[in-house]
């Protein structure tokens, strides 16, 4: 099938899945994630009316941000885990980063889109599942906390929410249980309104298991094969 194609099918899982959960589809953000995928692909996904771009990799993402500048209304944001020594470039190619999970990053961030004159969306990557190969902070953990309290300091920063990647499973009802945990963590902090953190931005759900993910609330989700296809090797 064409990227359009695909475009239109992913639409319609969204709009079945928001309608099983008595929701409205205009509520949930589609990212196309463009990991490893060329510049002529990501525009015939633009002409086909996606506007919002995740990658994962900060200097993958600088070798084709210049032969994407005409992309007017097109916004990049960077959803996997940043180095330190990577901040400041991420910091000038996107929008937002959605995978923050360190006071330290975030300082590094902060510093770096101030030196831009730019603001930085970002969201706290959670790791539900507490998986050691998987970057995040841990639902309970000391450094969630660190990171909540510490957003006044940063002026450049604005934290907007939570992301995650749940264990993978076959069956994505699998993955159920930890995009709900994530819900109910992002309910349980926005009933506390900390000052210089909102919580409008629930960032879960890939093409495996998107569905589930609007099912328990998810108001962004990332799919990449299902409108790409598989990726190409890097």
């Amino acid at each position: 099938m064409s990227i359009p194609a695909n475009l239109a099918a992913v639409r319609e899982r969204i709009e079945r899945a928001a309608r099983r959960a008595g929701r409205s589809a205009t509520d949930i953000a589609l990212m196309g994630v463009t990991k490893t995928h060329p510049p002529e692909t990501i525009r015939e996904a633009y002409a086909a009316g996606l506007r919002l771009f995740g990658e994962n990799r900060v200097q993958e993402f600088g070798a084709k941000a210049s032969l994407l500048t005409d992309l007017i209304g097109a916004e990049w944001h960077m959803i996997g885990h940043v180095q330190t020594n990577k901040a400041a470039k991420a910091a000038e190619l996107f929008a937002a980063v959605g995978s923050v999970d360190s006071v330290k990053l975030a300082e590094k961030l902060d510093a770096a889109a101030r030196s831009f004159g730019k603001r930085l969306l970002v969201l706290i990557e959670v790791n539900v599942g507490g998986e050691a190969a998987k970057s995040g902070v841990a639902p309970d953990s000391g450094e969630l906390e660190e990171l909540l309290q510490s957003a006044t300091r940063f002026e450049a920063l604005e934290f907007r929410g939570l992301m995650t990647v749940p264990p993978f499973t076959d069956d994505p009802e699998g993955a159920r249980a930890f995009f709900r945990k994530l819900r109910e963590l992002r309910d349980a902090i926005a009933a506390r309104k900390l000052p210089g953190v909102t919580m409008g931005v629930l960032s879960m759900g890939m093409s495996h298991d998107f569905e589930v993910a609007i099912e328990e609330g998810s108001t962004c989700v990332r799919v990449g094969t299902a409108i790409f296809g598989e990726r190409v090797k890097a």
